[in-house]
Order: C-alpha cells, then structure tokens, then sequence
C-alpha cells in the first residue's frame, strides 16, 4: 500500500535522544497551573411531558420539587421509556466554571466532589462526564455507590417549566477527599453558597477544610452565590463565611440586593467589598459590573468616558489592577462596568450558565497572573502583590465576551475557546 507524502529519513525515535515525555492530564502541583473548584455533581436532563405526567407523579407544576431519589428514578426511567427526554447537560455552577476555565485556558484544572462507582452507558454519570472537558483532572473526586445529582426541567406543551430535583448522593463528599497538597498549590479555589445550606451533610464540612486549607496556604477564594432564595435563607451564614475565608464574590443583582439589601447594583458592590476584596455583579441586559481595590500609589485613571450613577465617575480609575485589601497601604475602591457584549445577541438561547462564564474569565485572568509571576518573579507586571493580571477595565471586557458565547448557544458549558482576533475587539483581552 502506498501512503502519500513524503517520508522521513531521520528515524522517528532516535535512541540517541530524550524519549518524549506523555502529556499528564493528572495535575502536577509542582509543575502546573491550575484552579480548584468543589461542587455538587448534577446532571440537568431536559423533557417534554403532558400535564397529566405531572399529575401522575404529584408534581407541582410550575414549581421546583425535591423528590426522593426512589420516586425521581421511576420519573426519569418513564421519561427515558417514552423518548421524552431532549437534551442531557452536565451542570453544576461550579462544575460549569471549572470546565469553562479549561475550555477558556487550555490548560488544567482539578474538580472535587463526588461520583458512582459503577458507570452505566447513558446514566447520569455518564452524560457528566461526556460534557466535561478531558483537561478537567477528576481523578479525586470520591466514588459513592449511588448516583450524583439529577435536575429535570419537565417543560409542559402551554411551555411551564417544572422542576423536578433528586440530590441523589452529591452532597456525600467528605473532608477526606479535599487534597490538601493540591489546595496548596492552586492558582485559585472556587465554590459556590449551595454547600453551605446542605445542613448535617457531609459536603458542608468538606467545603469548610477546603476554605481553610486555602486560607492557610494564602490561595484566593472565589465563591459564588447560589439563588436569591438561598441567601434570604442563610444571609448570616454566608456572611460570615466571605468575611472568614473569601476574596472574590460573583453574583447577580438579586442575589445582591439579597446579601445587602441594596437593589442598586453599584451600592450593593459598594456594600460587599466590606466582606471581600473583588466583586463580580452580573446584571442581566444592564451588563456586568466588576469593583474591588488597588493601592493609591498604582491606581490608573481610565481614558473611557468617566461614568456616573449611585456613585459619582465611580469608573475614574478602572485601569488600576485588583488588589487584596490586606496588601494595601491606603485601599482606594475601584469600580468598572460594561454594557453587554455588542448590545447582547439577537436572540438569547441559553441564560443558564452566563455568569459561571464570566466568572470563568476572571479565574482565567486570576491564574494567568499566578503564572506570570511563578515564570518572571522580577517582572514589573508583580512589583506590587496584584490578584489578577489585568486592569479591572480589561478583565470586564473578557467577561463579557465570554457571557455572550454562552447566551448565544443551547448549554451552559463551551464547546470551544473564544476566536483568537475578532473585528469587534481592537484590543487584547489582556496588557501588555
């Protein structure tokens, strides 16, 4: 058989030389960087269904119900039987975050929590691993002999969208499963509020050890709220827990007005900073708000249109770079905003999972930094203690163009990183 094009004369594995070393998809905590992200493994399984389905199985139409794991597996293996179910996503904002953070980096990062043992061809499991990126290392998430999470979003033929929840085994991780050597060496951890709720649950005090091991090793934290509901519930609780443990908030202005009680989403970042030291406020069609602090002595003054509102040119020095409050001599509250990407799409498929892109951009931005810094320590990008690479200015403009990929295509998760030059975009996403 004749192959086409030309052959090599040089040997392909020359013993005189260093044999190729395999790529690792394992992280390397000497060797790589990474981020750390602890969620509660689920899988959102979309279905069509009549009214008298619901009816059948007591469902509450229009509303969200947690059902036990018995009753939500003979709904789910009905809905299979009868070929109603359109679509199987991978989900979890934080499972979202990470896997986006890869896609974004091309490069690793490590997922903790839970998964079955024992993997059948198209159970849940399965279809959460088929939409999670290969360079998402999981090889420490905790096996349990259950199933991990289900969310099925039946949506009726009048198109109510009814809920129905089945924690299965997500909330079993255990602390013993929270690499401490790994948290260690992480360029960022992130979690999301959902843990804290899970009350007498294993995951809460998993969650817990993680924030402290990060707290301890200096990692920053970045957490993400989880519903408005969630934090009318356990206001104080998590509260307590950004003052305790977290430097980067990301949320939108519900589940901020509910943390703070302010509707403004300028005074509800405002408010917020006294927890944390960086805050990501997603806002819907009014865009995305980024605020946080620089020292006064490298504050950069903006040559945008000076903006005003709640506060007054509150976007005059949106070049400086994020900086933790504690590294601060004299802490000056920077804020930035943008308006949706190109005015936002036409027609938005998918709101579920935009703001866990967003936040995606910020962790890219956030280890880029940590990477700069570990290759050229003497570089004058790092003559100050800076949290991220990028001028709060910039680290919008990333964010925003990542939200949009997500509205503009059925899942939460990407398929693919962002084109590499775009018309639209005159600028690099970051300084250089």
């Amino acid at each position: 058989m004749k192959f086409p094009g030309r052959r090599k004369l040089k040997h392909y594995f020359p013993v005189s030389q260093p044999k190729l070393t395999l790529p690792s998809y394992e992280v390397r905590p000497e060797l790589d960087t990474y981020i750390v992200g602890l969620d509660q493994t689920i899988v959102d399984v979309i279905a069509n269904v009549s009214d008298e389905f619901l009816q059948k199985y007591g469902i509450g139409k229009g509303l969200s119900n947690l059902v036990e794991h018995g009753k939500a597996d003979l709904i789910y293996q009905e809905l299979v039987g009868s070929n109603a179910i359109s679509d199987h996503f991978a989900g979890g904002t934080i499972g979202n975050t990470v896997h986006n953070y890869s896609v974004l980096a091309d490069d690793k990062s490590v997922l903790l929590g839970v998964m079955s043992s024992n993997i059948q061809l198209g159970s849940p499991a399965y279809h959460y691993l088929c939409h999670t990126s290969s360079k998402v290392d999981m090889n420490h998430l905790q096996g349990v002999p259950g199933d991990i999470g289900r969310g099925i979003t039946m949506i009726t033929p009048d198109g109510e969208r009814t809920f129905v929840i089945d924690p299965g085994d997500m909330d079993e991780l255990t602390p013993a499963y929270i690499p401490t050597d790994i948290i260690a060496k992480a360029a960022a951890i992130v979690v999301s509020a959902y843990p804290l709720r899970a009350t007498n649950q294993p995951i809460q005090q998993a969650m817990i050890k993680m924030l402290s091991d990060a707290k301890t090793a200096e990692v920053p934290v970045v957490m993400s709220l989880g519903t408005k509901h969630l934090v009318e519930e356990h206001r104080e609780l998590i509260q307590q827990t950004l003052a305790q443990y977290v430097n980067v908030l990301a949320m939108n202005e519900l589940e901020a007005e509910a943390l703070t009680g302010f509707a403004d989403p300028l005074l509800a970042a405002e408010a917020a900073l006294d927890y944390v030291d960086m805050v990501l406020l997603t806002a819907g069609p009014e865009g995305l708000y980024l605020c946080g602090y620089t020292d006064a002595s490298v504050k950069r003054e903006t040559t945008n249109p000076i903006k005003s509102g709640a506060l007054a040119d509150y976007n005059e020095f949106e070049f400086s770079r994020p900086m933790q409050k504690k590294d601060c001599q004299q802490p000056v509250k920077v804020y930035s905003h943008i308006d949706p990407y190109l005015g936002g799409p036409e027609r938005i498929k998918n709101t579920n999972g935009a703001g866990d892109g967003a936040l995606a951009a910020i962790l890219h931005d956030i280890a880029a930094n940590h990477f700069h810094r570990q290759t050229l320590p003497l570089s004058s990008k790092h003559e100050q203690p800076y949290l991220a690479y990028s001028s709060f200015a910039q680290i919008c403009k990333y964010a925003n163009r990542v939200s949009y990929a997500i509205l503009v295509q059925n899942a939460p998760r990407l398929s693919k990183g962002l084109p590499e030059k775009e018309d639209s975009l005159e600028e690099s996403y970051w300084d250089r």
